[in-house]
């Protein structure tokens, strides 16, 4: 495959899209542009030094226009947009673009068991959609598990530093793969830089394997104080996220997430499968969590 050079980032805005327009922006190698929709208030206030382009994302002729001479399309639109991404693949397979790589960023789908989670029915479409788009396009779906920082942040990963309060999930002991923002950037950036060795796949990528006690124990010691704690059983919760869902109550997605993240065997360790080496990734040991968490306590 030729090199890629031109790169349209569509979703630079939420969680995640900044960190990985600031890696695509940071590498010598690539030409960034974003793309927004034609009704967003980015395109009026685009951020310094950044080319961008609009369009409707209903209309493949219209996304097609805003692909031309690109070389790879990276998605990183939020969960409620995910039904878009069909027309995006269209649009880019119609405009010769090289490589896509889905909003997937998260957790191990390959796994049997988290797979059949209702909460990735449209990434696996996805992705079986561009499987069968081989031959006319390229993929890439970036597994990255939770984000580190972040969900340290927003109390994502069990362990609520604000209110020193920590919700265990069966024991608190399960392995998981977790990664921060900023290294989700680079491995893009790494994707992008190996076309050949990332094609056609998922590509696993981690910052460290942590388990919520040791981030416990982290946060404890960085805090100077003891957490109050909470035993959950995830089984509980993927059945009480599913009667959430029925009910119309979609906070039951995250319930369905650490399901898919923190039960045993179900995917949430893929530290055996990393592409760290290819995307230029370091994976922290013991003190370098204990930075990043002593960070984000402040």
């Amino acid at each position: 495959m030729s090199v890629i050079r031109r790169v349209i980032l569509v979703g630079a805005t939420g969680n995640l899209g900044p960190s990985i327009l600031k890696a695509l922006q940071a590498s010598s190698a690539l030409e960034t542009t974003i793309l927004t929709r034609e009704t967003s208030k980015t395109a009026q206030s685009p951020p310094p030094n950044t080319k961008v382009l609009t369009a409707d994302y209903t209309s493949v002729p219209s996304l097609a226009a805003a692909f031309a001479g690109q070389d790879a399309v990276v998605s990183a639109i939020a969960g409620a947009a995910l039904a878009d991404q069909q027309a995006l693949i269209d649009a880019a397979v119609q405009a010769g673009v090289k490589r896509f790589i889905p909003s997937e960023f998260g957790s191990n789908v390959t796994n049997e068991k988290s797979a059949k989670l209702s909460v990735f029915g449209g990434k696996l479409a996805t992705v079986d959609y561009l499987k069968k788009k081989e031959g006319e396009i390229t993929w890439s779906a970036l597994i990255n598990g939770p984000f580190f920082d972040w969900g340290l942040k927003a109390g994502f990963l069990g362990i609520d530093i604000s209110n020193k309060k920590a919700s265990l999930l069966d024991g608190g002991d399960t392995p998981f793969s977790t990664t921060n923002l900023s290294d989700i950037g680079q491995s893009v950036v790494g994707i992008l830089a190996h076309p050949e060795e990332t094609k056609n796949r998922y590509v696993f990528v981690q910052s460290a394997l942590a388990t919520q006690n040791k981030l416990l124990a982290a946060a404890e010691k960085a805090t100077g104080e003891k957490f109050a704690i909470e035993q959950r059983i995830t089984e509980d919760l993927e059945r009480e996220g599913n009667e959430k869902i029925a009910k119309g109550d979609f906070s039951g997605i995250v319930d369905l997430l650490k399901r898919g993240v923190w039960a045993e065997g179900w995917g949430g360790d893929y530290s055996d499968k990393l592409d760290n080496a290819i995307l230029g990734v370091k994976v922290l040991d013991d003190a370098g969590v204990e930075a990043v968490v002593k960070g984000v306590v402040g």
